[in-house]
Protein backbone atom coordinates (compact mmCIF):
# COMPACT_ATOMS: atom_id res chain seq x y z
CA UNK A 1 0.00 0.00 0.00
CA UNK A 2 1.06 3.22 -1.06
CA UNK A 3 2.24 4.84 2.27
CA UNK A 4 0.50 7.92 2.51
CA UNK A 5 -2.67 5.77 1.76
CA UNK A 6 -1.35 3.56 4.76
CA UNK A 7 -1.45 6.68 6.58
CA UNK A 8 -4.87 7.56 6.23
CA UNK A 9 -6.15 3.87 6.23
CA UNK A 10 -4.72 4.18 10.27
CA UNK A 11 -6.74 7.72 10.19
CA UNK A 12 -9.65 6.23 9.03
CA UNK A 13 -9.26 3.32 12.11
CA UNK A 14 -8.33 5.80 14.48
CA UNK A 15 -5.02 3.72 15.10
CA UNK A 16 -2.22 5.34 16.75
CA UNK A 17 0.80 5.44 14.90
CA UNK A 18 4.37 6.81 14.82
CA UNK A 19 6.41 8.29 11.62
CA UNK A 20 9.31 9.57 10.40
CA UNK A 21 9.27 11.52 6.72
CA UNK A 22 13.07 12.73 5.66
CA UNK A 23 13.31 15.81 3.75
CA UNK A 24 13.64 14.18 0.61
CA UNK A 25 10.30 12.11 1.19
CA UNK A 26 12.38 9.16 -0.44
CA UNK A 27 12.58 6.39 2.92
CA UNK A 28 9.16 7.53 4.68
CA UNK A 29 8.69 4.91 7.92
CA UNK A 30 5.37 4.42 10.05
CA UNK A 31 4.14 2.01 12.57
CA UNK A 32 1.14 1.28 14.61
CA UNK A 33 2.21 2.39 18.32
CA UNK A 34 1.63 -1.15 19.21
CA UNK A 35 3.89 -2.32 17.12
CA UNK A 36 7.29 0.34 16.98
CA UNK A 37 10.44 -1.55 17.20
CA UNK A 38 13.02 -1.06 19.62
CA UNK A 39 15.63 0.77 17.21
CA UNK A 40 12.88 3.78 17.16
CA UNK A 41 12.71 5.82 20.47
CA UNK A 42 10.74 9.14 20.68
CA UNK A 43 10.12 11.85 23.51
CA UNK A 44 7.80 14.66 22.99
CA UNK A 45 7.06 16.80 26.07
CA UNK A 46 3.60 17.22 25.00
CA UNK A 47 3.17 13.51 25.77
CA UNK A 48 -0.40 12.70 26.37
CA UNK A 49 -1.84 9.60 27.77
CA UNK A 50 -1.52 7.39 24.46
CA UNK A 51 2.23 8.17 25.25
CA UNK A 52 2.38 6.87 28.56
CA UNK A 53 0.36 3.94 27.46
CA UNK A 54 3.19 3.16 25.65
CA UNK A 55 6.32 4.23 27.83
CA UNK A 56 7.45 0.25 27.60
CA UNK A 57 8.81 1.28 24.13
CA UNK A 58 11.38 4.21 25.35
CA UNK A 59 14.44 3.42 27.21
CA UNK A 60 13.88 6.43 29.84
CA UNK A 61 16.16 8.31 32.37
CA UNK A 62 16.51 7.08 35.89
CA UNK A 63 16.06 9.26 38.62
CA UNK A 64 18.26 7.68 41.34
CA UNK A 65 21.54 9.37 42.51
CA UNK A 66 23.56 8.12 39.77
CA UNK A 67 22.06 9.52 37.00
CA UNK A 68 21.90 12.84 39.27
CA UNK A 69 25.28 12.44 39.25
CA UNK A 70 26.04 11.96 35.60
CA UNK A 71 23.64 15.25 34.32
CA UNK A 72 25.91 17.19 36.66
CA UNK A 73 29.13 15.69 35.35
CA UNK A 74 27.77 16.50 31.45
CA UNK A 75 27.59 20.22 32.52
CA UNK A 76 30.94 20.59 32.18
CA UNK A 77 31.84 18.99 29.40
CA UNK A 78 31.43 20.14 25.65
CA UNK A 79 31.09 18.63 22.37
CA UNK A 80 34.17 19.37 20.28
CA UNK A 81 33.75 20.66 17.10
CA UNK A 82 35.28 20.86 13.60
CA UNK A 83 33.22 22.87 11.21
CA UNK A 84 34.45 24.22 7.82
CA UNK A 85 36.07 26.84 6.87
CA UNK A 86 34.90 30.22 6.68
CA UNK A 87 36.35 30.38 3.29
CA UNK A 88 34.37 26.76 2.24
CA UNK A 89 31.28 28.39 3.73
CA UNK A 90 31.42 31.49 1.96
CA UNK A 91 31.46 29.62 -1.77
CA UNK A 92 28.08 27.98 -0.73
CA UNK A 93 26.84 31.49 0.80
CA UNK A 94 27.62 33.01 -2.20
CA UNK A 95 25.72 30.37 -4.60
CA UNK A 96 22.86 31.12 -2.34
CA UNK A 97 23.16 35.14 -2.72
CA UNK A 98 23.49 34.22 -6.56
CA UNK A 99 20.37 32.61 -6.73
CA UNK A 100 18.41 35.03 -4.49
CA UNK A 101 19.75 38.15 -6.92
CA UNK A 102 18.71 36.40 -10.14
CA UNK A 103 14.76 36.11 -8.23
CA UNK A 104 15.07 32.43 -8.13
CA UNK A 105 14.35 32.50 -4.34
CA UNK A 106 13.97 34.97 -1.65
CA UNK A 107 14.61 33.17 1.50
CA UNK A 108 16.72 29.95 0.88
CA UNK A 109 17.91 27.65 4.44
CA UNK A 110 21.26 26.50 4.09
CA UNK A 111 22.88 23.86 5.97
CA UNK A 112 25.87 22.45 6.41
CA UNK A 113 27.65 19.07 8.18
CA UNK A 114 29.74 19.56 11.02
CA UNK A 115 32.13 16.36 11.96
CA UNK A 116 32.12 16.35 16.19
CA UNK A 117 33.81 14.47 19.27
CA UNK A 118 30.63 13.42 21.37
CA UNK A 119 31.59 13.07 24.91
CA UNK A 120 28.90 10.09 25.20
CA UNK A 121 27.32 7.76 23.55
CA UNK A 122 23.59 8.33 22.29
CA UNK A 123 21.63 5.89 24.41
CA UNK A 124 22.63 8.80 27.48
CA UNK A 125 21.65 11.53 25.07
CA UNK A 126 18.14 10.04 24.68
CA UNK A 127 18.66 9.69 28.59
CA UNK A 128 19.19 12.96 29.12
CA UNK A 129 18.74 15.16 26.60
CA UNK A 130 16.65 18.87 27.92
CA UNK A 131 14.87 19.33 24.90
CA UNK A 132 10.67 19.91 23.55
CA UNK A 133 11.20 16.67 21.43
CA UNK A 134 14.15 14.27 21.11
CA UNK A 135 13.74 11.09 18.10
CA UNK A 136 16.73 8.57 18.27
CA UNK A 137 16.66 6.40 15.04
CA UNK A 138 18.97 4.01 16.26
CA UNK A 139 22.40 3.75 13.46
CA UNK A 140 20.89 6.81 11.83
CA UNK A 141 20.63 9.94 14.51
CA UNK A 142 19.57 11.53 17.05
CA UNK A 143 17.48 15.11 17.22
CA UNK A 144 17.04 16.95 19.74
CA UNK A 145 14.50 19.36 18.10
CA UNK A 146 12.99 22.31 19.63
CA UNK A 147 10.62 23.12 16.89
CA UNK A 148 6.92 21.86 15.96
CA UNK A 149 6.13 21.15 12.90
CA UNK A 150 2.29 20.72 12.95
CA UNK A 151 -0.02 20.06 16.29
CA UNK A 152 -3.61 18.97 15.35
CA UNK A 153 -5.94 18.95 18.82
CA UNK A 154 -9.79 18.68 18.82
CA UNK A 155 -9.84 19.65 14.84
CA UNK A 156 -7.59 22.82 15.27
CA UNK A 157 -4.18 22.39 13.24
CA UNK A 158 -1.59 24.60 14.46
CA UNK A 159 2.26 25.45 13.48
CA UNK A 160 5.04 27.39 14.99
CA UNK A 161 7.39 28.22 12.27
CA UNK A 162 11.11 29.33 14.02
CA UNK A 163 13.28 32.17 12.71
CA UNK A 164 15.96 34.04 14.07
CA UNK A 165 18.47 33.35 16.57
CA UNK A 166 20.47 34.82 18.72
CA UNK A 167 23.55 34.54 21.46
CA UNK A 168 21.19 35.15 24.79
CA UNK A 169 23.72 36.20 26.74
CA UNK A 170 24.16 39.66 24.56
CA UNK A 171 23.23 42.55 26.92
CA UNK A 172 19.28 43.31 25.90
CA UNK A 173 19.74 40.16 23.16
CA UNK A 174 15.64 39.80 23.60
CA UNK A 175 15.35 43.63 21.70
CA UNK A 176 18.74 42.97 19.35
CA UNK A 177 16.59 40.08 17.84
CA UNK A 178 13.71 41.46 17.82
CA UNK A 179 14.46 45.20 16.23
CA UNK A 180 16.56 43.19 13.66
CA UNK A 181 15.40 44.20 10.47
CA UNK A 182 16.75 41.35 8.61
CA UNK A 183 15.58 39.41 11.01
CA UNK A 184 12.21 40.63 10.98
CA UNK A 185 12.18 40.14 6.84
CA UNK A 186 12.99 36.67 7.14
CA UNK A 187 10.42 35.77 9.90
CA UNK A 188 7.64 37.01 8.12
CA UNK A 189 8.21 35.51 4.91
CA UNK A 190 8.25 32.14 6.76
CA UNK A 191 5.00 33.46 8.48
CA UNK A 192 3.49 34.33 5.40
CA UNK A 193 4.82 31.00 3.54
CA UNK A 194 3.00 28.90 6.83
CA UNK A 195 0.06 30.81 6.91
CA UNK A 196 -0.49 29.89 2.75
CA UNK A 197 0.66 26.05 3.55
CA UNK A 198 -2.03 25.71 6.45
CA UNK A 199 -4.81 27.31 3.92
CA UNK A 200 -4.09 24.27 1.33
CA UNK A 201 -5.48 21.50 3.88
CA UNK A 202 -7.45 23.91 6.81
CA UNK A 203 -9.79 27.25 6.97
CA UNK A 204 -10.01 30.57 8.69
CA UNK A 205 -5.95 30.11 8.89
CA UNK A 206 -4.78 33.15 10.91
CA UNK A 207 -1.97 33.99 12.90
CA UNK A 208 -2.28 34.03 16.73
CA UNK A 209 1.01 35.18 17.80
CA UNK A 210 3.62 37.33 15.88
CA UNK A 211 7.56 36.73 16.60
CA UNK A 212 7.88 36.01 20.38
CA UNK A 213 10.65 35.07 21.89
CA UNK A 214 11.51 32.10 24.02
CA UNK A 215 15.20 30.85 25.30
CA UNK A 216 16.78 27.78 24.79
CA UNK A 217 19.73 26.43 27.53
CA UNK A 218 23.13 24.87 25.69
CA UNK A 219 26.47 23.67 26.84
CA UNK A 220 28.17 26.93 25.96
CA UNK A 221 25.36 29.02 27.04
CA UNK A 222 21.72 30.21 26.38
CA UNK A 223 20.15 30.82 22.24
CA UNK A 224 17.35 33.14 21.95
CA UNK A 225 14.98 32.18 19.65
CA UNK A 226 11.76 34.17 17.80
CA UNK A 227 9.16 32.17 16.58
CA UNK A 228 5.36 32.60 15.70
CA UNK A 229 2.24 30.82 16.09
CA UNK A 230 -0.48 30.14 13.21
CA UNK A 231 -3.31 28.36 13.43
CA UNK A 232 -6.50 26.63 11.37
CA UNK A 233 -10.26 24.73 10.90
CA UNK A 234 -9.55 21.27 9.68
CA UNK A 235 -12.54 19.65 8.12
CA UNK A 236 -14.41 17.22 10.05
CA UNK A 237 -12.97 14.08 8.61
CA UNK A 238 -9.33 15.29 8.57
CA UNK A 239 -8.44 11.77 10.56
CA UNK A 240 -9.17 9.99 7.23
CA UNK A 241 -6.62 12.25 5.69
CA UNK A 242 -4.30 12.71 7.85
CA UNK A 243 -1.34 11.18 5.57
CA UNK A 244 -2.39 13.47 2.79
CA UNK A 245 -2.76 16.59 5.26
CA UNK A 246 1.56 15.63 6.16
CA UNK A 247 2.46 15.53 2.91
CA UNK A 248 0.63 18.58 1.77
CA UNK A 249 2.59 20.78 3.93
CA UNK A 250 5.85 18.91 3.23
CA UNK A 251 8.80 19.76 3.29
CA UNK A 252 8.71 22.36 6.51
CA UNK A 253 9.03 25.72 5.07
CA UNK A 254 11.27 26.81 7.85
CA UNK A 255 13.77 24.75 6.71
CA UNK A 256 13.63 24.77 3.41
CA UNK A 257 12.50 28.50 1.97
CA UNK A 258 10.19 30.20 -0.51
CA UNK A 259 9.03 29.66 -3.08
CA UNK A 260 9.59 26.44 -1.29
CA UNK A 261 9.58 23.92 -4.69
CA UNK A 262 12.13 26.64 -6.52
CA UNK A 263 14.02 26.99 -3.59
CA UNK A 264 14.05 22.99 -2.41
CA UNK A 265 15.79 22.36 -5.96
CA UNK A 266 18.39 25.05 -5.09
CA UNK A 267 18.83 23.54 -2.07
CA UNK A 268 19.70 20.13 -3.24
CA UNK A 269 22.20 21.34 -6.20
CA UNK A 270 23.94 23.82 -3.59
CA UNK A 271 24.36 21.33 -0.71
CA UNK A 272 25.35 18.41 -3.67
CA UNK A 273 23.99 15.89 -1.34
CA UNK A 274 20.30 14.19 0.38
CA UNK A 275 19.64 15.44 3.51
CA UNK A 276 18.06 12.33 4.46
CA UNK A 277 16.22 12.54 7.67
CA UNK A 278 17.60 15.79 8.67
CA UNK A 279 14.77 18.63 8.45
CA UNK A 280 12.51 16.27 7.69
CA UNK A 281 9.84 15.39 10.48
CA UNK A 282 9.25 13.29 12.86
CA UNK A 283 5.45 12.71 15.19
CA UNK A 284 2.92 10.92 16.61
CA UNK A 285 -1.07 10.31 15.88
CA UNK A 286 -3.28 9.09 18.71
CA UNK A 287 -6.01 8.62 16.43
CA UNK A 288 -7.51 11.99 16.78
CA UNK A 289 -5.14 14.33 17.54
CA UNK A 290 -1.08 14.71 16.45
CA UNK A 291 2.15 16.00 17.42
CA UNK A 292 4.82 16.42 15.25
CA UNK A 293 8.37 18.06 15.21
CA UNK A 294 11.31 19.15 12.54
CA UNK A 295 14.17 16.98 13.06
CA UNK A 296 17.15 19.93 13.47
CA UNK A 297 19.81 19.98 16.22
CA UNK A 298 20.40 16.85 14.69
CA UNK A 299 23.37 14.40 15.44
CA UNK A 300 23.86 11.79 13.10
CA UNK A 301 25.54 7.92 13.75
CA UNK A 302 28.22 8.78 11.20
CA UNK A 303 29.55 11.67 14.10
CA UNK A 304 28.32 14.13 11.98
CA UNK A 305 26.30 16.96 13.04
CA UNK A 306 23.85 18.95 10.99
CA UNK A 307 23.11 22.94 11.14
CA UNK A 308 22.24 26.04 9.43
CA UNK A 309 19.83 29.20 9.01
CA UNK A 310 17.71 30.69 6.51
CA UNK A 311 19.64 33.25 4.10
CA UNK A 312 18.25 36.74 2.38
CA UNK A 313 19.65 39.43 0.54
CA UNK A 314 19.96 41.07 3.79
CA UNK A 315 22.47 38.64 5.15
CA UNK A 316 25.71 39.11 6.68
CA UNK A 317 28.32 35.95 5.90
CA UNK A 318 30.39 35.97 8.83
CA UNK A 319 27.12 36.02 11.12
CA UNK A 320 25.62 33.03 9.06
CA UNK A 321 29.00 31.39 9.56
CA UNK A 322 28.88 31.60 13.24
CA UNK A 323 24.98 31.07 13.76
CA UNK A 324 25.53 27.85 12.06
CA UNK A 325 28.45 26.47 14.08
CA UNK A 326 26.42 28.01 17.66
CA UNK A 327 23.16 25.44 16.45
CA UNK A 328 25.74 22.85 17.06
CA UNK A 329 24.90 21.33 20.43
CA UNK A 330 23.46 18.60 22.62
CA UNK A 331 21.10 19.89 25.31
CA UNK A 332 22.41 17.56 28.34
CA UNK A 333 24.01 19.50 30.77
Amino acid sequence: MDFVEQLNQWGREKKPFVFLIDFEQKKPLAWPVVDCPEYFQFKFINANSLKQDYATHQTLANNDDNSILKRAQHSNRLMIKHPITISDYQHKFNQVTDALQKGDSFLMNLTIPTPVQNTDNFQTYFDHAKSKYVIWLKDEFISFSPETFIQIAAGTISTFPMKGTIDASLPNAKELLLNDSKELAEHATIVDLLRNDLSRVASKVRVTNFRYYEEIPTQSGKIGQVSSAIQGELPNDYASRIGSILYDLLPAGSVSGAPKKKTAELIASIEETDRGYYTGIAGYFDGMNLDSCVLIRYLGADQVYHSGGGITFQSDMASEYQEMINKVYVPVF
